[in-house]
């Protein structure tokens, strides 16, 4: 229930953001098997993709960590209040940029807007298992009728 009750609000500083999180937040991270953080956004963030998947891939690297993107296309080139952000990127350029953070960090993916989901690692993975469920059972369902017309 306390989520309802959250703002909007901030800046587009990744490095600042992930820097408090991963330095001041996780004080105990040794305790810790796994973590994994969560970033809602709706733009890109204000530095450079390479120097965030740099810094992130160490990060990841030192302790058990994922960073988990989620990623909301609302209105085209805008925030919530119709202002531009400080470093404009247009929806694909932004999920490219994402996507490449997600892998360095050993991630998930997920982009989606007011009309549903564009990209989502999950669901991909999802297919993935239920299409070789498929393959498994007609396998399966090809060697029961070789095995009946045997006998």
């Amino acid at each position: 229930r306390w989520v309802l009750s959250l703002q909007c609000k901030g800046s587009r500083n990744f490095m600042g953001a992930l820097r408090r999180a991963v330095e001041v937040d996780f004080k105990d991270k040794d305790k810790h098997k796994s973590q994994g953080l969560y970033l809602l956004t709706t733009g890109i963030p204000d530095q450079e993709t390479q120097t965030i998947s740099a810094y992130v891939a160490e990060v990841c690297r030192g302790f058990d960590l994922q960073l988990h993107v989620c990623l909301f296309s609302g209105t085209k080139g805008t925030d919530s209040s119709g202002i531009i952000p400080a470093r404009y990127a247009n929806p694909r350029e932004t999920a490219k940029a994402f996507r490449e953070i997600v892998q360095a960090a050993n991630g998930r993916f997920h982009w989606f807007g007011e009309a549903g989901i564009f990209e989502s690692d999950d669901i991909t993975s999802i297919i993935s298992e239920m299409e070789k469920a498929k393959k498994y059972s007609q396998k399966c369902a090809f060697l029961v009728e070789s095995l009946k017309q045997r006998s």
